[in-house]
């Protein structure tokens, strides 16, 4: 005969507090910071190894007269040219004219392109009339702004911050929508039963559950504003307009200088990374944490 015992049994007590704590587990993120060596190994050396390799082969190539010294410096050279600017006192006035627009520009892109982007993607009529219109925008390259920008507003930082909005904007715009189109249906007729319409849908529903596309939105936002400016300061020049490091890259070409043009091309690629690795990768990590989706610091 059957038994009838429905009570649970010691080997089931046990199987089901095992599977329990690997749950738990699984869904535990550790928030301790890693150890010293840890972070050593896997986020400062392999950049340092990546920088020592590259200096090596550029060396070489110099060893070898591989092509004539005006056509390529040796790093001591480019690294004279540093020691030069900082010693002036214009080496960081590079860097700041450039950044300080940069980053000025891509607040006023943030600005406009945020409200148009929720725009396109909840009225289908505004979406149907300006979606084709920011997605050839974003396609077009920013140098060809630099003309009639210079023409309407004249060799001013107005101008500047026009070829940066230009830029920028249809990339902001853009991300956004693409993250609103990846939001689950099931949220938003869960926040509208709420009561989460107009304005409070928007910024208790909408924006968190978009919010991955958004900040790819925005990064290419940002270099978008960075390649944008970096070709109005080549392209423009005048003394009201300071020298950025597009107008340092320019100023080296028009002396023939080598190592002056390698010297901005690794500033400007200098504060790229930089701008990367202090904005947008904790924001990103942040994200994922906050969504489960990263275990590791």
């Amino acid at each position: 005969m059957a038994s009838t015992d429905t009570r649970p049994h010691k080997d089931d007590t046990q199987d089901l507090a095992g599977l329990e704590a690997g749950l738990d587990a699984l869904e535990t993120t550790p928030t301790g910071r890693p150890p010293l060596h840890q972070t050593l190994t896997r986020k400062i050396l392999p950049p340092l190894t990546a920088v020592t390799l590259v200096l090596t082969a550029w060396q070489l190539l110099v060893w070898a007269h591989i092509t004539p010294a005006y056509k390529l410096p040796a790093p001591t050279a480019v690294w004279d040219e540093i020691q030069t600017a900082w010693l002036q006192g214009t080496l960081l006035d590079y860097i700041w004219t450039s950044v300080s627009r940069g980053l000025l520009g891509f607040l006023i892109a943030l600005a406009i392109g945020t409200p148009l982007g929720l725009l396109v993607a909840r009225i289908p009529y505004v979406r149907a009339a300006l979606g084709p219109i920011l997605s050839g925008l974003q396609s077009l390259p920013s140098v060809a702004w630099v003309p009639p920008a210079v023409l309407w507003l004249g060799l001013n930082d107005s101008m500047m911050y026009a070829v940066i909005l230009l830029g920028a904007v249809p990339s902001i715009a853009n991300g956004l929508v693409a993250g609103i189109d990846q939001i689950p249906p099931l949220f938003l007729r869960a926040g509208r039963t709420l009561g989460a319409t107009g304005l409070n849908g928007a910024r208790h529903i909408v924006m968190p559950a978009a919010l991955p596309g958004y900040l790819a939105g925005l990064k290419q936002g940002w270099a978008f504003s960075w390649r944008s400016l970096m070709a109005a300061e080549i392209i423009a020049s005048s003394p009201d307009l300071g020298v950025g490091l597009g107008q340092l890259l320019e100023n080296g070409r028009n002396n023939a200088s080598m190592a002056q043009v390698f010297l901005a091309i690794l500033l400007i690629l200098t504060v790229g990374i930089a701008i990367d690795l202090l904005i947008f990768s904790p924001l990103e990590r942040r994200v994922l944490r906050t969504r489960g989706l990263l275990t590791k610091n």
